[in-house]
C-alpha cells in the first residue's frame, strides 16, 4: 500500500454522504453512486431471503447493506454471503467483514453506463483480485436479462477463469462453496424483460 491509499482510505471513512447514497473503493478510485431502485432492492431482498432458507443450520448467512474490506478497499456489494458468526472476520477496525471470509458475492446490475461499468468490469477484477471464490451478477441490462456465476479467481491477473452465462427464464446454478446447488431464477429475477 502507498501514501495515497492510506489517504484515500481515510478520506472514505470520513464521508458523510446524504441518505441515499454510499461510496466504495473500487480500483483505487472513491466512487459514490446513489442506492437502488424498488425494482433493484426486491431482487437482492429476494436473493438473500432463499439465501438464508438455503444456508439454514449451516455457518454461513447472507448479508445486505455490509462493507467487504480488502487492503484499503472497500465495496458494498447487494447480497454477500459469509460466516454467520462475523465478528471472528470483521476488518481491523470493525467497518466490514474481511474479503478472505466472503464466500460469495452478488451484484444487482443497475441502469446507466455507470453503473453497468462498475459491476461487469471494475468490480469484475476487484473481486476477482480479492479471490471471491464466486461473484454472480444479475443484469436486467444485458440482452433481455441474463445471471453470469463467475468463478476460479485468478487474484494476479484480476480475472475469472470460469464464466457461465443464463438468461431469465432459466436457472442458474451456483457450482461450488456453501451455496453450491443453489439456484437462481425467476422467483428472484423476475420475469424476461423487453428488448435488449
Amino acid at each position: 500500500m502507498t501514501d495515497l491509499d492510506d489517504v484515500r482510505w481515510q478520506a472514505w471513512k470520513a464521508m458523510e454522504l446524504p441518505e441515499g447514497y454510499h461510496a466504495e473503493i473500487i480500483e483505487g478510485f472513491i466512487e459514490v453512486s446513489p442506492t437502488g431502485r424498488s425494482s433493484h432492492s426486491q431482487i437482492a431482498n429476494r436473493l438473500r431471503r432463499a439465501l438464508d432458507r438455503f444456508l439454514d443450520r449451516s455457518e454461513f448467512a447472507a448479508f445486505q447493506a455490509t462493507h467487504v474490506i480488502q487492503a484499503r478497499k472497500a465495496w458494498i456489494p447487494d447480497v454477500l454471503v459469509a460466516p454467520e458468526d462475523v465478528e471472528a472476520d470483521d476488518s481491523e477496525d470493525g467497518i466490514g467483514i474481511k474479503a478472505s471470509a466472503v464466500q460469495l458475492i452478488v451484484e444487482v446490475v443497475s441502469p446507466g453506463s455507470d453503473s453497468v461499468t462498475r459491476d461487469r468490469t471494475r468490480k469484475r477484477h476487484e473481486y476477482a483480485r480479492a479471490g471471491i471464490p464466486v461473484y454472480v451478477l444479475i443484469d436486467d441490462h444485458d440482452e433481455r436479462g441474463i445471471v453470469t456465476v463467475l468463478t476460479a479467481p485468478d487474484p494476479d491477473q484480476a480475472i475469472y477463469g470460469d464464466e457461465l452465462r443464463v438468461g431469465y427464464g432459466a436457472t442458474a446454478t451456483i457450482p461450488s462453496g456453501p451455496v453450491k446447488g443453489f439456484t437462481i431464477g425467476e422467483d428472484i429475477t423476475g420475469p424476461v424483460r423487453g428488448g435488449g
